[in-house]
């Protein structure tokens, strides 16, 4: 196996935290949908989709590595929130979260001196600059925008549809 066995358990307990990820992005979807903001709602189901990509890159690396996926109990997702600004700072919390496994994840890559899962989590450590990045704008956009959540909406998806042009053209 090219992974260390303490490796190995870390990631695939975030390949749990990962899917977990993924159900919060699902309630939170709901939660935007059931307050009729449609395009919020399409926003966190995408993030959904990402989160379970990511998922399927930590079983595919761990398959690769010649280790054994196992994958954890995920535990349920939140279902309430007070609010849209409620909604993404959990949202935030969860990436903030995430960022920390990854970079254990990359502290247990360095001390092993494995280059191979430092190479692999690199693109992990810059994805989530990118996530938390994203939550705090909407979290901003949202807390800015007070009542007026209509018009925050509008605003945030056309930020993210302007960056994830952004991102195809420098990609």
């Amino acid at each position: 196996m090219l992974i260390s066995e303490k490796l190995l358990d870390k990631i695939n307990e975030q390949i749990g935290n990962e899917f977990g990820a993924g159900l919060e992005y699902v309630s939170i979807a709901a939660y935007f949908e059931s307050e009729d903001m449609l395009h919020l709602a399409q926003v966190f189901f995408d993030q959904a989709e990402e989160e379970r990509m990511h998922a399927m890159k930590f079983v595919r690396f761990v398959l690769d590595a010649g280790g054994k996926v196992e994958i954890p109990a995920i535990p349920a997702a939140r279902t309430k929130f007070k609010d849209a600004a409620d909604a993404v700072q959990a949202a935030l919390t969860w990436e903030e979260t995430v960022t920390q496994q990854i970079n254990g994840l990359m502290d247990i890559a360095v001390g092993d001196k494995d280059y191979i899962s430092q190479q692999f989590l690199a693109w992990f450590v810059t994805e989530q600059l990118e996530e938390i990045s994203k939550m705090s704008t909407i979290l901003t956009v949202l807390k800015r925008a007070g009542d007026n959540l209509l018009v925050a909406e509008t605003y945030i998806t056309d930020f993210l549809a302007k960056a994830a042009g952004g991102q195809a053209a420098a990609g």
